[in-house]
């Protein structure tokens, strides 16, 4: 069959009328149909038609060599002022598992979640500098996944938001921790059902005498999931026992959400403890704000070098699954805790830019000049 249609319509990229086919209509036209028009032409646009104006850069020794000068002489000395920063952080830590025979927390290695009375353990030890100022108390955990798919969706952001109806009715999400003997759990899931619960005091040892420091248990959540994400059920917050009647409280705590802390605002869902704890971590090794020391006296160290002790009631089993349990104490700076990685990571990064731009340069000295054209043989 021939087809014919003037050259107006092929500019435009399809025929007036419709090519025919066996067995009824047209095909891509619009004579009788009325139909929209079919065409693969792209639309008349900068983007579609690639008449975008472009940039390319053209890499020559004149650009290339002294952006990898910059760059060295850039990251080396931010580097150095990092990796100087960090290294003059005090740190202190103290691994208190006790699977070797000699440790003092060893006689609590196999405990369990309802041990009563808990096991203590003590550890004494000497700090040999000073921290001068305000030190972090931290917990951390080893070879514990917080990042495992299943326990991170164990949770029900709804009833820690202090709704009511999910406080009774949690989200099957927290299974096989959503209830207990009919009775809805409070918090529910896996995190809320494994959280830390060892007891930490630090003393002073001076002249035989310990001395209690005093650690501030508020101001270690963030102010986000302290103020917004994390609620008590609403009615009289003055009586959380009432508030969280009708719930248990999960399997592994030893007392229910509402007998956490005795200030009401360090109670039940917005106990800080809590919050640190469901703030779940990256890494299976990692740290979590426990306590806060703050320097009282500018004159005076916050911790002054010398002989401590550590009293642990030993309330958290790790045994079983190859875990370890640490304290640490720490001061922080401008750029947060002890974390050398950044600063070798820039003097590596600029070290290796400044090693390239000497090579290029020898090779563009040496080479660059030479006439690359061949003389093509009769």
């Amino acid at each position: 069959m021939a087809v014919n249609y003037s050259a107006k319509e092929e500019a435009d990229g399809h025929p007036s009328g419709g090519v025919g086919v066996p067995g009824g209509g047209a095909v891509g036209g619009g004579g009788g149909g009325g139909g929209a028009v079919k065409t693969r032409k792209p639309d008349n646009t900068a983007f579609k038609q690639q008449r975008l104006p472009a940039w390319q850069p053209i890499l020559t020794a004149g650009t290339v060599l002294p952006a990898f000068f910059i760059i060295g002489l850039i990251f080396i000395p931010i580097g150095i002022g990092i990796f100087v920063t960090s290294n003059n952080i005090r740190e202190y830590e103290i691994d208190y598992t006790g699977t070797e025979p000699f440790s003092p927390c060893n006689k609590c290695l196999n405990v369990s979640w309802d041990s009563t009375p808990p096991c203590t353990c003590t550890i004494n030890f000497t700090l040999d500098h000073s921290f001068e100022s305000n030190v972090f108390m931290y917990y951390g955990l080893s070879n514990f996944y917080q990042n495992h798919r299943r326990y991170v969706k164990s949770r029900d952001d709804s009833q820690l938001n202090g709704d009511n109806s999910s406080l009774l009715n949690p989200s099957k999400e927290c299974e096989p921790y959503r209830t207990n003997k009919d009775k809805p759990i409070a918090p529910c899931g896996a995190i809320a059902n494994s959280m830390f619960n060892d007891t930490l005091e630090l003393y002073r040892i001076d002249n035989d005498t310990r001395i209690p420091i005093t650690l501030i248990k508020k101001g270690i959540a963030w102010w986000t999931d302290k103020n917004v994400k994390f609620r008590n059920p609403t009615g009289d917050g003055n009586n959380l026992t009432a508030l969280f009647q009708g719930t248990t409280k999960p399997i592994n705590w030893p007392k229910p959400v509402y007998m956490l802390d005795s200030e009401p605002d360090n109670n039940g869902f917005i106990n800080e403890d809590f919050i640190v704890w469901m703030r779940t971590a990256a890494l299976p090794t990692f740290r979590k704000l426990y306590r806060l020391i703050e320097r009282k006296d500018n004159l005076q160290p916050t911790l002054q070098a010398g002989k401590y002790s550590l009293v642990i009631a030993y309330n958290y089993p790790v045994h079983s699954f190859d875990g370890r349990k640490r304290m640490i104490l720490s001061t922080i700076s401008w750029m947060g805790g002890k974390n050398p990685f950044l600063g070798i990571a820039y003097i590596t990064v600029g070290s290796i830019c400044f090693f390239l731009g000497v090579v290029l340069l020898i090779i563009h000295h040496r080479y660059g000049n030479r006439n690359t054209s061949a003389d093509i043989p009769n």
